[in-house]
């Protein structure tokens, strides 16, 4: 299990193994590409939901996403 939270160098480590495992595996690319932007859909979701699960604050001058 990864942890939770990894520094700089480490995120950097993780990719460019996953990069070489998706190579390594066939994938082209194309297809690590696509993986990718599935990927970031998934953050952004997510980052979505976290940020529409926190209770509003009155008088808050932050924007909010659409």
């Amino acid at each position: 299990m990864l942890a939770p939270m990894l520094d700089a160098k480490g995120t950097k480590i993780l990719a460019k193994s996953l990069f070489k495992e998706l190579r390594a595996s066939g994938y082209n690319a194309n297809q690590i590409l696509g993986l990718s932007t599935e990927l970031i859909d998934l953050v952004t979701r997510d980052l979505r939901a976290q940020g529409d699960a926190r209770p509003s604050v009155e008088g808050s001058s932050e924007a909010t996403a659409p």
